[in-house]
């Protein structure tokens, strides 16, 4: 049982889906799928001469903030889920052929069937959105480490660049990486989209041209909040590779 491909979900107010759609589909050079759900609340993010990676959802509460979805082989999905039940997950909600979990630290992820994706798309304008960022609560960032590490044995689990990170990078050809990031204070965890930039600053300025406002400034990233509410990152890492700048 291996990941097969894995999608990063922009969660997004429904309300504010709109401003959504029109800001990700312009930094991320692609189209909208038909909207599926009841609601119309899903889309897919479709590139040209690639697979997509990337998915917008409406959500209820909150600013929204992100997601990942691990597609698996169908005959392979139900031990994928009960691994992750097995290492600590807990199951958030049940349907025919996929299911919605969430970590230990309480970050909801979905087990989906592959459809075949293979092909990973380019990086557009200098910049690749290729991480998802979990905001894990101190009490809980050891546990939550030690949970994706052993549910995703064929990645990559290694420290970050600095004491309160820890990444996991994916076998080659898969487009979504996964970074957690230990919180500063006891509070909910959360999630946000990184995006890899061969400059900040030249996105940062595009971004802020479609609609974007900077929150702050870090060591290696900046904080953006898009037209519909939720923040992201731009980081100085290589679009190509994911990795920092002289990485190995």
């Amino acid at each position: 049982m291996s990941i097969r491909w894995t999608y990063a979900f922009v969660d997004r107010r429904i309300e504010l889906l709109d401003r959504a759609h029109e800001f990700w589909t312009v930094v991320t050079d692609t189209r909208l799928s038909a909207p599926r759900g009841s609601r119309g609340e899903f889309v897919t993010l479709v590139p040209d001469g690639a697979d997509a990676c990337v998915k917008v959802q409406g959500v209820g509460e909150g600013h929204g903030g992100a997601h990942l979805d691990f597609c698996v082989d169908e005959d392979g999905l139900p031990e994928f889920v009960r691994s992750a039940l097995r290492l600590g997950a807990t199951m958030a909600a049940e349907h025919e052929g996929w299911a919605v979990l969430r970590s230990p630290a309480g970050q909801l992820f979905c087990a989906v069937p592959w459809h075949g994706e293979s092909v990973r798309p380019p990086v557009v304008h200098g910049s690749r959105l290729d991480q998802v960022c979990l905001d894990v609560t101190p009490s809980l960032y050891d546990a939550e480490v030690t949970f994706w590490s052993a549910l995703l044995p064929d990645w990559d689990s290694r420290p970050g660049s600095l004491p309160e990170f820890h990444v996991l990078a994916p076998p080659p050809g898969l487009p979504v990486r996964i970074l957690l990031q230990r919180l500063g204070e006891e509070r909910a965890g959360s999630a946000h989209l990184d995006l890899a930039c061969a400059d900040i600053e030249t996105t940062r300025v595009r971004h802020e041209e479609l609609g974007a406002q900077t929150v702050a400034h870090g060591k290696h990233w900046t904080v953006l909040r898009d037209p519909a509410g939720g923040t992201y990152c731009l980081t100085g890492r290589d679009p190509e590779t994911g990795g920092l700048p002289g990485a190995s």
